[in-house]
């Protein structure tokens, strides 16, 4: 065994354990479909400067969900409803009571001269008790916390502080900030006017002196300040999260807290759990029977894949719902690409010409990996940059979108570069198995390469035949949205929610098959106590109500009684939306640049076209079918999107590499040969989440299943258009533009002369 060789299996050994361990030893956070959690109803309040209508009642839960992100709680829901309360799900929350006060401060941040001490006469002017008891009288508010950029917990025992809260300003408020500093500074060293009172919700939290060294005027320029007061490490993350998340503009008050069940039922649960296991297990056996034996391998390590990322949610605290579940179980099938990559590489450079030396197994896997490693790296790239920003830019499910997608590609890429690499570097060492090559699956081009050698078809001799189809699949796709709209879930348009108390009690299952029952199978249903019946969902009306209520009393339910009936806002706002749309159009414009440094704007231009081709026509088929619009659906599309790119770039990482080695061919026909040279690699990948997403269409249950749908369709629309939309698109884009050459310059005008002679686009 080489040395590398034993690198690699050491640190699979160790990254294996280390994961096992974390597995086994730490539960999971699950969502509220899965376990349930807590549910606050908040009343926002008026004051005598702000009404808490609708709209101020929006910015109140814009702010919360700020200060729930930076609790860590993943996976919220936040609705509003009726005029001015607020309905906040929270799941697995440790400490709803520090929940419920965190959420319920007001946290008014302002930064205020101290004035003469209140011997001096006070006459007017406001006077509070300092973090030390004394009384401080307060001049008007120079600058408030709307002006804070950032705001961190921090521990520094050499300054002596400990624990305290640095705060950074933005803008204008860096000025206010210096001015103030610099008219505290012209009054002598222990005047009291030379302090600085930070004041939160009527109280002063620290009123430091300004240091002697800043000058009279001159104000602390650096625009940046900490906030000293005896706190402990969890008083001073506290006090950081409420500055961050900004300033309610009304106090909110709690008018109820329960814990509700899941939206969920076992038996939903137990058939996704059963037609994930099924899938899984079909993937495997298909690349066992494609690739033999490092087929097997192969499948060893996306097991090696399920532990290490399922270990990485657990430890960064993820909140897993079944979609999020279902992506993960997804992700395992995709996670093969990497391996097959390397392993249709290796039926490419394995010699079954005669007159081609013999060359070892490890040698060929060698190479193969060396030359497979361009195609996933920027493939991968690419992904980390979009997860990358939507978790920087993003809030709510799209932010935690971000982290698993991440976590998704680089355990992925450890999976088929260490440890599969480790698994079949060993077995290559075995004389059997390099004597008898089909034993390991790359002894041959395979079924599907042969096929196409002996074929031989160019699907890039007119490559606008292949725009009009999808021009055409694009038109179809909108017309679907005009003519029959679409389904929005009620995370988007709001709806009702509708609570009843029955006489006895009635378990989740039997109550949501009640509900289904009444005419609302995509209500979300939970259930507190046994007998409070929790009914959420759009288009619910006063008919629709009452039937809900016969339904649950029908199953044994008893006398139900209607509780509580509002109309309720998007869980997921506006502001959410419009932060989610700008996260993913920033990460498509830096995955053009990307690639577009890494190719040619032509090619980056294809990947982008053919990304929105994927998207649009997975939304007008959803629109076709009358299949719910909802956060769900969201997940999906998400993960569509780096499936095209992530297919785009690996057909255009092999026209690369043919257009070097023959800079002056015919670029269409270099595109033939790099679609048909990638196509086993695309079927393969495509077969392995397609055997996945099958049994969860079709043994999953409700929300699941539009979710494995949508997938389904967004799969083998993309495994299409990163063939036959983005290489056309490039193809056109191409026409009359300089070809690179080995070393990367253009050509000259007689290279270019000499290719228009032998029939090249150049």
């Amino acid at each position: 065994m080489t040395r590398t060789t034993a690198v690699r299996a050491v640190l699979a050994v160790l990254v294996l354990l280390a994961s096992l361990f974390v597995a086994l030893t730490q539960s999971p956070r699950l969502g509220l479909d899965l376990q349930g959690g807590t549910r606050m109803v908040l009343e926002a309040r008026d004051t005598a400067a702000v009404k808490a209508d609708a709209d101020t009642t929006d910015h109140v839960i814009e702010v919360l969900r700020q200060r729930i992100d930076a609790l860590g709680v993943a996976e919220p829901v936040l609705a509003r409803s009726g005029e001015n309360r607020i309905v906040v799900e929270l799941p697995d929350v440790q400490d709803p009571r520090h929940a419920a006060e965190v959420l319920g401060r007001t946290a008014q941040l302002t930064f205020h001269p101290v004035e003469a001490p209140p011997e001096e006469g006070t006459a007017g002017r406001r006077v509070l008790p300092d973090e030390q008891g004394r009384p401080v009288t307060l001049g008007a508010a120079a600058l408030s916390g709307a002006g804070v950029k950032d705001a961190e917990a921090r521990f520094d025992p050499q300054q002596g502080t400990g624990w305290h809260v640095a705060l950074d300003f933005r803008g204008d408020a860096a000025r206010d900030w210096a001015g103030l500093t610099g008219r505290a500074a012209c009054h002598p060293v222990q005047d009291d006017r030379r302090r600085v009172a930070i004041v939160l919700d009527d109280k002063v939290v620290s009123s430091p002196q300004v240091d002697p060294s800043v000058g009279c005027r001159s104000g602390i320029a650096s625009g940046a300040t900490r906030i000293t007061g005896a706190f402990d490490a969890a008083e001073a993350r506290q006090l950081a999260l409420l500055i961050k998340g900004g300033a309610l503009p009304v106090p909110v008050e709690t008018v109820d807290q329960r814990i509700v069940g899941p939206t969920l039922g076992a038996a939903a649960i137990s058939a996704s759990a059963e037609a994930a296991a099924v899938g899984v297990s079909l993937t495997a056996l298909f690349i066992t029977f494609v690739y033999r034996l490092f087929g097997a391998l192969a499948a060893a390590a996306l097991a090696a894949y399920g532990v290490v990322s399922y270990a990485a949610l657990v430890a960064l605290g993820v909140t897993l719902t079944l979609p999020g579940l279902a992506g993960f179980v997804l992700a395992i099938g995709m996670a093969v690409d990497a391996n097959v990559l390397v392993l249709e590489r290796a039926r490419e450079e394995y010699p079954n010409r005669p007159r081609r030396p013999r060359r070892s197994l490890r040698s060929t896997m060698s190479t193969a990996s060396r030359r497979a490693w361009t195609a996933v790296a920027d493939a991968n790239a690419t992904t980390l940059l979009a997860a990358g920003l939507l978790f920087l830019l993003g809030s709510g499910p799209v932010k935690g979108f971000g982290v698993t997608l991440a976590i998704g590609v680089v355990v992925s890429m450890f999976s088929a570069l260490v440890v599969a690499r480790a698994l079949t570097d060993a077995a290559a060492r075995f004389p059997f198995v390099d004597r008898f090559r089909t034993v390991s699956g790359v002894g041959g081009p395979g079924r599907v390469r042969t096929f196409l050698t002996r074929r031989g078809p160019r699907p890039m001799r007119t490559p606008r035949r292949w725009l009009v189809l999808s021009a055409v699949l694009v038109a179809v796709a909108v017309t679907g949205v005009l003519l029959r709209g679409l389904n929005l879930g009620v995370e988007f348009t709001g709806g009702r929610l509708v609570e009843y108390a029955t006489a006895r009690t009635v378990d989740a299952d039997t109550a949501r098959s009640a509900v289904a029952k009444a005419g609302f199978p995509d209500a979300e249903v939970t259930t507190a106590d046994g007998r409070d019946v929790s009914v959420r969902g759009a288009g619910i009306d006063d008919d629709g109500a009452a039937a809900i209520g016969d339904a649950l009393a029908g199953p044994g339910g008893g006398t139900t009684t209607k509780v509580r009936d509002e109309l309720i806002g998007p869980s997921m706002g506006e502001e959410l939306r419009r932060n989610a749309m700008i996260a993913l159009g920033i990460a498509v414009v830096a995955q053009l640049a990307y690639l577009t440094a890494r190719f040619r704007w032509t090619f980056a231009t294809g990947c982008v076209v053919a990304l929105v081709h994927d998207v649009v026509v997975v939304v007008g088929a959803f629109a076709w079918l009358g299949r719910p619009v909802d956060g769900v659906f969201l997940a999906a599309l998400l993960t569509v999107v780096g499936y095209s790119v992530n297919d785009s770039v690996v057909v255009f990482d092999r026209v690369r590499e043919l257009w070097r080695r023959e800079p002056h061919g015919a670029l269409p026909a270099l595109a033939d040969a790099a679609v048909l040279q990638t196509v086993p690699r695309t079927v393969n990948t495509g077969a392995g989440a397609l055997f996945i997403l099958a049994a969860l269409a079709v043994l999953g249950d409700g929300a699941l299943a539009d979710f494995a749908i949508a997938l389904l369709v967004g799969v083998c629309v993309g495994t299409y258009s990163s063939a036959l939309t983005a290489v056309p698109v490039a193809l056109l884009l191409e026409a009359g533009r300089p070809a690179p050459t080995r070393t990367g310059r253009p050509r000259t005008c007689a290279s270019r002369r000499a290719a228009q002679d032998n029939g090249a686009v150049v």
